[in-house]
């Protein structure tokens, strides 16, 4: 970056004269008066500010559920949201209704519960998209919304220890692992 270079005036032979002071140096600050725009704010070597997000919304199923915390053994949790453990049963959800998908989730939750199985793998997809444009956004995958708060809410609360993302291989954003507790 180059700087303006002055010239030193030579030693001057004469007392100076009394004139009119020189106008101030201007200040690096800005004017506390003046309003701000984005040129102001941006320097030369500085990266652009990064973008907002278009729309502020909640945050989806996958981060609620990690958000929660885990209510396992931490080494399993670690070995089954890596994908290391194998789930015993799965029950695809995929093309149902709210209205099918729920009673369908209640009866193989609560048989793979009473068979003593611990680590069952519900697949809901992720939905399609379909957002029209309008101001109001819309979330794709009204099942993959819906079905951890079945899993929290009543018959299947009690049965339920740990709901988290499933691994990649196991069908990623698309599907849950549901931990099941042991049978008494």
């Amino acid at each position: 970056m180059a700087k303006s270079i002055r010239r030193e005036a030579p030693p001057a032979t004469r007392p100076p004269e009394a004139g009119p002071a020189p106008p101030p140096a201007p200040q690096s600050l800005p004017d506390p008066d003046r309003p701000r725009s984005l040129i102001d704010i941006f320097r030369m070597g500085e990266k652009a500010p990064a973008q907002r997000p278009r729309h502020d919304l909640a945050p989806g199923p996958v981060e609620r559920l990690a958000a929660q915390g885990v209510r396992m053994d931490a080494g399993q949790h670690r070995k089954m949201v890596r994908g290391r453990l194998a789930p015993e049963a799965r029950i695809d959800l995929h093309g149902m209704t709210l209205a099918e998908a729920h009673p369908e989730l209640i009866r193989f939750v609560l048989n793979a519960h009473s068979a003593g199985l611990r680590l069952v793998l519900v697949i809901t997809g992720k939905g399609k998209v379909r957002d029209e444009g309008g101001p109001i956004p819309t979330r794709t995958g009204v099942l993959r919304h819906q079905v951890p708060r079945w899993l929290q809410a009543p018959p299947l609360g009690p049965v339920v220890l740990q709901v988290s993302g499933a691994h990649l291989k196991h069908g990623g954003e698309g599907a849950y692992y549901v931990y099941l507790r042991r049978t008494r």
